[in-house]
């Protein structure tokens, strides 16, 4: 009898010549169920600045970023924007509709060029059907991101401006820092308005506590970088909220 082979998909390919670790939902399954998964995938490039999803969009599914940045974040009145989090190879973004069928409440711009892969709502639906464990994986992060913006909610209310950033810095060298001769590199060159959406800050405060750090030895600011000098004494500033930059982070 002749066995029928089908080629792999471009998704399967690039999944499996795939240097990152994927997304946490998915740690749990086999090869075959991944290549399962994988052949409903479809992937999609964007240059850095070049908008994923917008608000008001009808949400049509979920991605789960390759290769690249990506930030997520909601405008605010006055033209302002509040990042809610930062995406890096192996996250996930667009679960939090995968559900109500809605649009969706937010942007995800890409920081840099970016792959990602797109799985449509009932090809995903389908599969956790057929494997709950992604399912009650999914429950647990959408908790613990409800935990963590519960804080940043206080965070925002009841503490300081040098105390906000301080942590952001944190997050940042914890999330997607490298250790450097120097001390350790944030790893992500944001804009310094970037910096302060996400601290909930405005840019001026951001460049003024920025410049204060740098007086004091706390970090070093070559170019566009932010390098910590002294994460010890970062730390001492910074209240240990959840407020997690990294989905995967646990």
């Amino acid at each position: 009898m002749w066995e029928v082979r089908t080629r792999p998909s471009r998704a399967q390919e690039l999944c499996r010549a795939c240097d990152h670790a994927c997304s946490y939902l998915f740690a749990s399954l086999p090869d075959s169920a991944r290549m399962e998964l994988a052949s409903v995938m479809h992937p999609i490039e964007v240059d850095a600045g070049e908008l994923v999803f917008y608000e008001g969009l009808p949400a049509h599914g979920l991605y789960i970023l390759c290769e690249g940045k990506i930030k997520v974040a909601k405008r605010l009145k006055g033209g302002r924007s509040q990042i809610l989090k930062l995406l890096a190879p192996g996250e996930v973004l667009g679960e939090k509709t995968l559900f109500d069928q809605e649009t969706y409440t937010c942007y995800a711009k890409a920081l840099e060029l970016s792959r990602l892969m797109f799985i449509a709502r009932e090809d995903f639906l389908a599969f956790i059907r057929k494997y709950p464990d992604v399912a009650i994986r999914l429950i647990e992060k959408l908790s613990r991101e409800l935990k963590a913006f519960g804080e940043k909610l206080v965070e925002i209310s009841a503490h300081s401006a040098k105390e906000r950033l301080a942590r952001v810095l944190l997050e940042l060298a914890r999330a997607f820092g490298k250790e450097t001769p120097e001390g350790w590199d944030l790893g992500v060159e944001l804009p310094r308005a970037e910096l302060a959406e996400m601290a909930g800050l405005t840019t001026e405060t951001t460049v003024r506590i920025l410049s204060e750090f740098k007086s004091r030895g706390l970090i070093s600011l070559p170019g566009r970088r932010i390098v910590i000098l002294k994460p010890e004494e970062l730390q001492a500033m910074a209240h240990p909220f959840r407020t997690y930059l990294r989905e995967n982070l646990i």
